[in-house]
């Protein structure tokens, strides 16, 4: 099969990418950045350089594939962030639709049934709707839980203070995901032959705050590492002066609001609260001792 897959070669592209190939797709990977160029032909993949905000370059890449993968990460130093992201999925659609791909596979969010409380998710709720309105492509919506390698954000917080925290408590029921998780489970939905539209929740483990600062704690030598739950205004108020942008800074804490109130938690509990993925916290709990330690 003919794959395109967006993403560059982050943290879930790149292994995706690898995989695809190793069973022998034709593979190609955009990237905006020139200078990836020769890392994605070295995997054997075709590189496709430009702007995922330009439809025409998205036009003729698209033209005579077979499948795409369609990640749109957030304009983290932008503003009218949500806006902006949905307007990227918009672009994928219209091409899409243009290129009469057969088969889309969207990165999309634990979290995005919902159209409101729970910050930058809410461009993905957009996006999904853009694609369920195609009329002539089987469609998976994988959402998928909160990053593990979200928590190498917190290592200064850890190392500075010697708490880990965030504007929700020790005993919510977080969705997690490990990137390698979403890139096997985004590869098998590729390749199905399908003329639905379905959702499918990658998650490999669900775990309390607690756990984080325990599990994680313990593998960098703080056993007793505690959980703080912020209030929104001094997360807020903290992510600020950790350096994000206003505008980030507020779709993140809306986020963290939602994790509270359980909004970002509701569809996912709603379909069965499955668990495919194979890394747990304790698995992950050691690339963060890596991280932590370099």
């Amino acid at each position: 099969m003919k794959i395109i897959i967006t993403g560059s070669l982050g943290n879930v592209a790149k292994p995706l990418a690898q995989q695809l190939i190793t069973e022998g797709h034709d593979i190609t990977v955009i990237s905006s950045n020139e200078s990836k160029k020769s890392e994605i032909e070295s995997l054997g993949a075709k590189a496709a350089i430009g702007s995922i905000t330009d439809l025409d370059f998205l036009n003729k890449t698209f033209e005579g594939a077979d499948a795409v993968f369609a990640m749109t990460p957030p304009n983290m130093g932008g503003v009218n962030i949500v806006e902006e992201t949905a307007n990227v999925g918009k672009n994928y659609a219209e091409a899409i639709r243009k290129a009469n791909v057969k088969r889309l596979v969207m990165l999309s969010s634990v979290g995005a049934a919902s159209p409101i409380e729970t910050g930058p998710i809410k461009g993905l709720h957009r996006i999904e709707k853009f694609y369920n309105e195609l009329e002539n492509t089987s469609v998976t919506l994988l959402r998928a839980g909160y990053f593990y390698i979200n928590f190498f954000n917190d290592i200064p917080l850890v190392k500075n203070a010697g708490i880990i925290g965030g504007n929700f408590p020790e005993n919510a029921s977080i969705p997690l995901v490990h990137p390698t998780d979403i890139a096997k489970a985004a590869a098998e939905e590729l390749v199905k032959n399908s003329d639905s539209k379905n959702i499918r929740y990658i998650v490999s483990d669900v775990r309390t705050p607690s756990d984080f600062a325990t599990i994680l704690g313990s593998a960098v030598g703080k056993p007793e590492l505690p959980w703080v739950e912020f209030t929104d205004e001094e997360y807020l108020n903290g992510a600020l002066q950790g350096g994000l942008p206003q505008e980030m800074a507020e779709l993140y804490t809306e986020m963290g609001k939602g994790m509270r109130t359980g909004v970002v938690q509701a569809d996912f509990i709603e379909h069965g609260s499955p668990v495919s993925g194979g890394v747990k916290l304790e698995e992950f709990a050691k690339e963060f001792a890596v991280q932590f330690n370099s």
